[in-house]
């Protein structure tokens, strides 16, 4: 694979913002989802990349959990903070000869683990999860006091006269 001196700055660029964002506050919450692999030093894509949306009633959190299986996940909700911890395990070497040479290696194994602070509250008591083709489907709803509530507006003559109605009486 050849890499053009734009790519290698794009990388270092990445390296530099990762950095960054390790010596923040933010968490892993800002993490990429590119690390580079210490055994071929290429850029490879970590688990657990998440999609999250909502609508009135619930949050939705979709998870691409390639290579793990529902047994080796773990998700716990606590407050309006998901997590999601996992482990992939598959070394291709792995009870073969140990003299092996790499050409490329970038599937990743190990533990992860993501975590997403909602702006929300949720019901952890009422969520529930799916796991399908390696995507993990969180739904989470919504506590009662987070959902929207609608509320009537009165004209300014409407509240006029319930005042007058309420003075007569």
């Amino acid at each position: 694979m050849m890499r053009t001196p734009l790519f290698n700055d794009l990388l270092n660029l990445r390296d530099t913002v990762d950095q960054i964002f390790r010596e923040n506050p933010f968490g892993d919450t800002f993490s990429t989802l590119w690390s580079r692999s210490e055994s071929s030093g290429g850029a490879v894509a970590r688990p657990m990349p998440f999609d999250v949306y909502s609508t009135d009633d619930e949050v939705v959190i979709l998870a691409a959990v390639p290579g793990m299986r529902p047994d080796d996940l773990d998700l716990t909700v606590q407050r309006n903070t998901v997590t999601i911890s996992g482990r992939v395990q598959h070394d291709p070497a792995e009870g073969e000869d140990k003299d092996v040479t790499w050409h490329l290696r970038e599937l990743a194994s190990g533990s992860y683990r993501r975590s997403i602070t909602l702006p929300v509250s949720l019901d952890a008591d009422r969520a529930e999860a799916t796991f399908e083709h390696g995507m993990l489907k969180i739904v989470l709803p919504k506590a009662e006091a987070s959902r929207p509530h609608k509320i009537a507006i009165r004209s300014g003559s409407e509240q006029q006269e319930a005042i007058e109605a309420g003075a007569t009486a």
